[in-house]
């Protein structure tokens, strides 16, 4: 199974450089076709003193947008070049110059989109949770900080039974089947008459062993930690170096107002993560 369609979202130069550091190797390995996705905002107009539009700002503005696309792609036409890749490039614009939302029509016939994690901090970032959310396809998450992997050799697969969940686990075969080792995290798996909590995760190990997928089960009881420190915690003592995730098991309303897994893996996962609902 291979990814033949990669797209990668840059929105800025310091994201650029990380999400092509994963997306190139990655395509290359894959033999895929990358497509570079940037937006930049449409100019807005102000009113002047005497009532009309100041068409200098909007002049300076789109000259600025358009410097700053064009360094993009000199960017990207740069690093691809160089490897020989079959490529793309579309340079858009909307009114909020997120290359993320303004791209999302144009992801959906890939097989995999390459992001950067949120950052709090410098050049704003694109929106990815409303990537992730509102795709359809699998996005893979590379954060901003720390070393960038792209040979995925332990992966940890956060499974709670749910359709995002079997979605992204499926989804991620490719890693999964060319990874040393998968280990399928299960954290407070709900007790049934005709399962224990201890044969939790068994029906999806068995599922992508047959895929020739080298796997085991680890069931854990939260014991009123969250959710999301226990899969870092799990992250940290296995050396994961991919993080598989169902994202928006629960309503994006619910994460917006009381937080998430979701959305702390797309702000503070320190391993890529990839994610799919």
């Amino acid at each position: 199974m291979r990814f033949r369609t990669i797209v990668a979202i840059l929105q800025n130069e310091q994201d650029a450089e990380r999400v092509l550091d994963c997306a190139i190797p990655l395509a290359e390995r894959f033999q895929s076709h990358l497509v570079g996705i940037h937006a930049e905002a449409l100019p807005v107009p102000y009113t002047s003193a005497t009532g009309f539009p100041d068409t200098e700002f909007l002049q300076v503005s789109a000259e600025m947008n358009k410097e700053r696309a064009e360094k993009l792609q000199a960017l990207f036409l740069k690093r691809i070049e160089e490897s020989g890749l079959s490529f793309e490039w579309r340079s858009l614009e909307s009114f909020s110059g997120d290359s993320a939302l303004t791209g999302i029509s144009n992801v959906r016939a890939a097989d995999l989109v390459i992001a950067a994690q949120r950052d709090t901090g410098g050049d704003p970032s694109a929106d990815v949770d409303t990537l992730v959310y509102d795709a359809g396809r699998p996005v893979l998450v590379v954060p901003h900080a720390g070393p960038l992997v792209t040979t995925f050799k332990h992966v940890l697969l956060a499974w709670n039974g749910s359709k995002e969940a079997a979605r992204a686990a499926f989804d991620a075969l490719p890693f999964i089947i060319e990874a040393e080792k998968t280990d399928i995290l299960v954290i407070d798996p709900p007790e049934t008459l005709d399962e224990s909590p201890d044969a939790a995760g068994a029906e999806i190990a068995a599922a992508l062993s047959r895929h020739g997928a080298t796997v085991s089960v680890s069931v854990q009881q939260s014991g009123g930690i969250s959710v999301d420190d226990l899969i870092q915690i799990r992250i940290t003592e296995t050396g994961a170096d991919l993080l598989v995730l169902g994202a928006y098991s629960h309503s994006w309303l619910r994460q917006l107002l009381f937080g998430g897994v979701t959305r702390t893996v797309l702000r503070s996962v320190q391993v890529a993560a990839f994610l799919s609902r």
